[in-house]
């Protein structure tokens, strides 16, 4: 990096604040994911946005907060045997996840507000971090939404909310990584590097691979067929396009949605390995070179995880870090994707 490149202080202060920001960010995925699949999400039937951060202080607000769950389908067909005690069980990964949300929140408006007073972000680089503040707060609510759709009619929520959850979370996090690139690692204005259109795609196939993930969660697809390469007894499982109109099958058939995540998988390894191979005897920046070869082994890892995750039936810790990777392997896009964003 040329001395005139060199980020300053200010540049740095900002940067690391969006690091630690995105680090948030990430403790809410894994964290989400181990309420998810624990069965824990369903357990706070209560919306307060504000009074919500103060748990159950005393045994007539604990037997009043299970009184209100006691009304949820997941009690009745779920867990209706459930006492106090074992309701406090599952209460206290839902109560962190939204806490850490409220955390996540503060952390990032009450430093940006000290930002924007001090003037160190401009108000032509404002709207950037109003558009990731208000990502923010609509990736809550479609939280809100998506935990209401698992309290009315079925134990579970729609598998469209939590894609939309998750890759709101996603999204908000690869803008602010890809800002704090950029604060990092500023460069003049210039044109695209050659492979950066191609890098660009490949990270969008990444997201949606991530996303179909979602759908294979929701409708909890990974526990039909948990045997690979084949499904069962068949490369083309029955009922793949049971459904009609034929895109549900996509969205809806859990046997579909099982065997698109693997095609998705599959093909994004593929491609990436290809990428790396050709990357290797290209003209590259050192820093794309490296972050090429992460961008292969983080990959591989996710692959076996997945496969492993599988092949034994969705245990919870092999699942959460399966869900952990695949917001590494899309961290690792991004910034192979940053490094290539000048010629």
């Amino acid at each position: 990096m040329n001395a005139n490149t060199q980020p300053t202080s200010r540049q740095k202060s900002i940067a690391n604040w969006l690091l630690v920001c995105c680090a948030l960010v990430f403790a809410m995925v894994i964290l989400g994911g181990v309420t998810r699949l624990t069965g824990s999400g369903l357990s706070m039937a209560e919306w307060r946005p504000i009074m919500g951060a103060i748990p159950p202080l005393s045994d007539a607000e604990w037997q009043r907060v299970f009184e209100i769950y006691k009304e949820t389908p997941e009690f009745q067909r779920v867990n209706p045997d459930f006492d106090v005690d074992d309701f406090k069980g599952i209460f206290w990964l839902e109560y962190l996840h939204r806490l850490l949300g409220r955390l996540l929140g503060l952390a990032f408006s009450l430093p940006l507000l000290y930002f924007v007073v001090r003037k160190h972000i401009s108000l032509r680089e404002l709207p950037w971090y109003l558009m990731m503040l208000a990502l923010g707060g609509a990736q809550g609510l479609i939280g809100k939404f998506m935990v209401a759709s698992g309290q009315v009619d079925a134990p579970h929520v729609s598998q469209y909310k939590l894609a939309a959850h998750l890759g709101a979370a996603f999204l908000v996090f690869g803008l602010m990584l890809w800002r704090a690139l950029s604060l990092l690692n500023p460069q003049p204005d210039g044109p695209r590097h050659p492979w950066f259109a191609r890098t660009a795609w490949l990270t969008g196939l990444v997201s949606v691979t991530v996303l179909s993930g979602a759908f294979v969660a929701g409708l909890r697809a990974g526990k039909i067929y948990n045997t690979f390469p084949m499904m069962g007894d068949h490369w083309l499982p029955p009922g793949l396009f049971a459904l009609e109109p034929l895109w549900r099958n996509f969205f809806d058939n859990t046997t579909t949605v099982q065997f698109d995540h693997r095609v998705l998988a599959i093909t994004t390894f593929l491609l990436i390995v290809v990428y790396w191979f050709r990357a290797r005897r290209a003209e590259l920046p050192v820093r794309a070179k490296r972050s090429a070869n992460a961008l292969l082994h983080t990959t591989a890892l996710q692959v076996v995880l997945g496969i492993s995750t599988l092949l034994l039936s969705v245990p919870v810790w092999l699942a959460t870090t399966h869900q952990a990777v695949a917001m590494l392997l899309f961290a690792v896009a991004i910034y192979q994707l940053h490094s290539l964003r000048r010629g």
